[in-house]
């Protein structure tokens, strides 16, 4: 059998390790009885508390901090080759291990749950955890967004670990898991695959990483989905949806700040739900985390009581605050479906509102290449107004083939009302003047445009009060 060099290691560096995932890597690392070192320019609270478990941080990349007493480097997608530790790890012949690689070999000694899909990964995974939670279990997880009170990850004492699993450069096909979960399939990173036949090729060959006593758990009401775990072989299955599935939601309610639904399990009443996660799509991802339970052989009452819990994800549909009768909203959504489903629940939960949204377009490839779905997406606000696009992982050629006022002309040729502002300080300059009371206002991206909502609600609460 293959070594684990995780498991023999002793000393491991983390290069970045303030960022979201180096952070709780480096937490299980302690856990585990780790030496562990590691590097960030940025004095972020995720650093001061590895600091206070005991971690060695260092306050700068330098290639006298990589030691040959080290055992394994680790390092995640954002450092590349010309980072003077990667570099010196590489003379002294230092192991080296992507973030996903070591998050992969952690996951041997562990009873791993890995959350993929396009849409739904840190709520669907977030659920998981609180599931988990309320049954008694303490689980270890690697999330890529923060769980209110809980944040993005955290070390547990049982063997349960819970990861969003990511498609992006394959990172997922480290992981071999007991239970894979399937959210959905849609184009997106197209800046690394090619079209949907790959992508979907590349889901297939997750899943069929999952271990023969484990499951696999996907929702039935995606097409997609159903043709990829169709060609598996020797896999357990469990299904869930609205409109198929072994579990299913039916006599759906939209209530101010909970939805219910009675939930059945192969036709047989399980019980009701009630969760404070608002809109049809996390009616889909409560569903995948009670399959998830149930895979597991967990009590319905823990289950329904860990989804009644549930204290929400920040920057999922996060209602910011309130002034003047006004509401301001936060999302993280980045893909057009995303959008959609994120404006539908917000007008699910403030019928009559008049919607003006601010949609910060993530990748300049991403937003060329689904430029037309983009513009559909909006089809629920009255308003947008959309900033410049957020320059992340593109090249300089693909900024050049696409910009903000394309979007927003596109988004005009549907009959919509859009606007562009370059910056976020003109567009709460903006806002400030139009908005009126019974207004809602929604930032919306994967970028930092909850900025402008932060900013927005500053001023409306100097002027009016919080309500």
């Amino acid at each position: 059998m293959k070594e684990n060099p995780i498991e023999t290691a002793r000393n491991i560096y983390l290069i970045g390790i303030g960022g979201t995932g180096m952070s709780g890597l480096a937490k299980l690392l302690l856990k585990l009885g780790k030496n562990v070192y590691g590097s960030d320019k940025n004095p972020s609270p995720a650093v001061v508390e590895l600091v206070k478990k005991g971690a060695m941080v260092y306050s700068s990349h330098s290639a006298g901090n990589i030691k040959g007493s080290l055992d394994v480097v680790v390092y995640s997608h954002a450092i590349f080759s010309d980072n003077p530790e990667y570099r010196r790890a590489l003379e002294c012949n230092i192991p080296m291990l992507t973030y996903p690689e070591a998050v992969g070999l952690v996951m041997e000694g562990k009873r791993g749950i890995a959350v993929a899909g396009t849409h739904g990964k840190t709520t669907t995974s977030s659920l998981v955890v609180s599931i988990l939670k309320a049954s008694g279990c303490s689980p270890s997880f690697l999330l890529g967004g923060e769980i209110r009170n809980l944040g993005n990850s955290g070390a547990g004492d049982n063997d349960f670990l819970v990861v969003e699993a990511c498609e992006y450069k394959r990172s997922f096909h480290n992981y071999m898991p007991e239970i894979a979960i399937v959210t959905n399939i849609e184009k997106d990173h197209l800046d690394y695959y090619r079209d949907i036949r790959e992508i979907k090729f590349a889901f297939g060959k997750f899943l069929n990483n999952v271990s023969s006593k484990g499951a696999v758990i996907y929702c039935s009401d995606d097409r997609n989905t159903v043709e990829v775990v169709k060609k598996l072989k020797g896999k357990r299955v469990f299904s869930y949806g609205i409109d198929s599935g072994d579990l299913k939601a039916k006599n759906i309610q939209f209530f101010s700040d909970f939805t219910m639904y009675e939930c059945f399990a192969r036709g047989k009443k399980a019980g009701i739900i009630k969760s404070r996660a608002q809109g049809f799509h996390n009616v889909l991802n409560s569903l995948a985390a009670i399959s998830c339970g149930q895979c597991l052989g967990l009590p319905f009452p823990s289950i329904r009581d860990g989804l009644e819990n549930f204290s929400g994800v920040h920057r999922r549909c996060e209602v910011m605050g309130k002034a003047g009768g006004i509401t301001v909203i936060d999302d993280y959504g980045h893909h057009p479906t995303e959008i959609s489903f994120t404006l539908k629940s917000v007008k699910e939960m403030h019928p009559g509102s008049r919607l003006i949204v601010v949609f910060q377009p993530h990748q300049y490839s991403r937003t060329r290449i689904l430029l037309k779905d983009f513009a559909k997406s909006f089809y629920l606000a009255d308003k947008i107004v959309v900033p410049d696009i957020y320059f992340v992982r593109d090249s300089i050629m693909e900024k050049k083939l696409v910009n903000a006022q394309m979007l927003v002309d596109k988004i005009r040729s549907n009959g919509r009302e859009a606007l562009y502002l370059p910056t976020f300080q003109e567009i709460i300059e903006y806002l400030s003047e139009v908005v009126r009371q019974g207004d809602v206002v929604l930032t919306i991206g994967a970028g930092p445009v909850d900025a402008v909502a932060r900013g927005l609600l500053e001023r409306l609460v100097k002027r009016h009060g919080a309500d």
